[in-house]
């Protein structure tokens, strides 16, 4: 081996690298909503408790006999702890007044899973100890929601407009404490629910609801609505309820409660 000595120059470069530290802040979950209000539950097999409704903006169905058009489009846009911390303001009244979890809490719209962070907040709403409804078209993937959450989902009856919407995977994802509701305008929907309810055994899932559908009053009839699909035959209240019991189907018949006790085309309740 060759012994360089000192006339061995060696050049060494040195690297100086600069680490440059970054704190990284997460950025806030935010929603765009349209309305929070504190009332009472007007439908689903808890009607009649008190109920705060987050009211998410957007919808991508437009249902002939939706009567939240405004909620399309009207809203602004709220993190999720300014959503959680109204909440817990309207329900605190309720806090030194019974054991029970009141008041209920629903996440409605809209369609509240249009945006992903409506997950977040559900599951934000179980931790503080609610009762957390969620009211959905059935055109969306429901196996992310929180399983401690109350499923309410549509499935669209022929004069929605919407039928081919209907998500039938979701039912493969429903518990015995969801919901599938059936909104019936006409004598075809009625038909059409009960054949759905046999194919699909559906009363063996979780519970049934048959809502009627309450007309519209003109400032609600948006331009942006499907129109009801031409041969139907519309059904009135009372007759839905009378076929319901003339053929044993193991549902729950329900009118809106809040468009009996208050003016159909009020907000805020």
């Amino acid at each position: 081996m060759r012994n360089c000595g000192s006339n061995c120059r060696r050049s060494v470069k040195f690297v100086t690298v600069c680490r440059l530290r970054v704190t990284l802040f997460p950025v806030p979950k935010t929603l765009v909503i349209n309305e929070i209000y504190l009332s009472l539950q007007g439908e689903s097999t808890f009607a009649g408790l008190p109920c705060i409704f987050v009211r998410l903006t957007a919808c991508n169905l437009r249902c002939s006999y939706c009567d939240t058009a405004y909620s399309f489009t009207e809203g602004k846009k709220q993190e999720i702890q300014e959503v959680r911390a109204e909440v817990n303001r309207l329900a605190e009244p309720f806090a030194a007044k019974t054991d029970a979890r009141l008041p209920l809490v629903e996440l409605t719209g809209g369609e509240p899973l249009l945006q992903k962070d409506s997950l977040s907040l559900m599951k934000a709403l179980c931790d503080d100890g609610f009762t957390v409804l969620l009211e959905t078209s059935g055109a969306h993937d429901i196996s992310a929601v929180d399983a401690r959450v109350r499923r309410i989902m549509d499935l669209k009856c022929p004069s929605s407009g919407e039928e081919s919407r209907n998500r039938w995977q979701n039912l493969e994802h429903l518990k015995g404490t969801d919901e599938i509701k059936f909104v019936l305008g006409t004598h075809e929907d009625y038909e059409w629910a009960k054949a759905k309810i046999t194919e699909h055994n559906l009363a063996a899932i979780c519970p049934l609801l048959l809502s009627w559908v309450h007309p519209l009053a003109p400032e609600q009839q948006d331009k942006s609505l499907k129109p009801v699909p031409p041969g139907q035959t519309p059904i009135s209240r009372q007759e839905l309820a009378e076929r319901i019991i003339a053929d044993s189907l193991p549902v729950r018949f329900q009118v809106q409660l809040h468009k009996i006790i208050w003016a159909p085309e009020q907000r805020g309740v």
